[in-house]
């Protein structure tokens, strides 16, 4: 079971949040904040795994929240929320400590992926923020020769077939019907993936699969 608190300055994100939440087998909701000092007045009296939170907030604001998480509960993951898919925002609130980043337009079950996968310790990007990122660099990437056309020869083929679909953007419950496979078995190729790659994040997965040829 994955606990969560709720940080956001709109009662009716937060009430959203709960109603998706709700019936979630392995997540749930044990507190609410509508900003960085009143998540960290509940902190003490709740057993959290994950803080589901949005960056701008009054008070205290996610950066700053952030970065006093990291320093005085650090086994606390954070889960940023956010409208905003801007690099800079993404890049300062990751290098702030949190462990990853979904936008708001995402649906329930990337939500709910999410949560585990950063709960679990794998830092997350979610895929429409990736690939907005690597767009921007990609023209800066350095061309290897033949070496970049050539898959990674450690990566079996259903690897390449999930790092595929994870470029694509699908959950990983999403690539389990696509495969005819299950959710925790595409959970431990990602994670297989992202040790193979020595890679950390979504983003660098699909960093590697553009320099690798994998995907174009």
């Amino acid at each position: 079971m994955v606990n969560v608190i709720l940080t956001d300055d709109h009662k009716i994100i937060r009430d959203g949040l709960k109603s998706l939440l709700m019936n979630e087998a392995n997540i749930k909701v044990v507190g609410e904040a509508a900003n960085g000092n009143e998540l960290i007045e509940l902190l003490p009296q709740l057993d959290a795994d994950v803080v589901l939170m949005d960056i701008n907030m009054p008070q205290k604001d996610g950066f700053e929240t952030t970065r006093y998480l990291k320093e005085h509960y650090p086994n606390l993951k954070v889960l940023v929320l956010s409208m905003l898919d801007s690099e800079s925002y993404i890049t300062k609130i990751m290098e702030a400590g949190a462990s990853g980043y979904i936008l708001k337009n995402a649906g329930k079950e990337e939500l709910c992926s999410a949560i585990q996968l950063v709960a679990g310790g794998t830092p997350y990007i979610c895929s429409d923020v990736a690939m907005g990122l690597l767009r921007k660099s990609n023209s800066d990437m350095p061309v290897s020769g033949d070496t970049s056309l050539k898959m990674n020869k450690e990566l079996s083929r259903r690897e390449v077939e999930v790092l595929s679909l994870i470029a694509e953007g699908f959950t990983n419950a999403e690539i389990a019907d696509k495969l005819f496979t299950s959710k925790r078995t595409i959970e431990t190729h990602r994670q297989n993936l992202l040790e193979k790659t020595h890679t950390k994040n979504t983003a660098m997965l699909i960093k590697y699969a553009l320099q690798k040829g994998i995907i174009a």
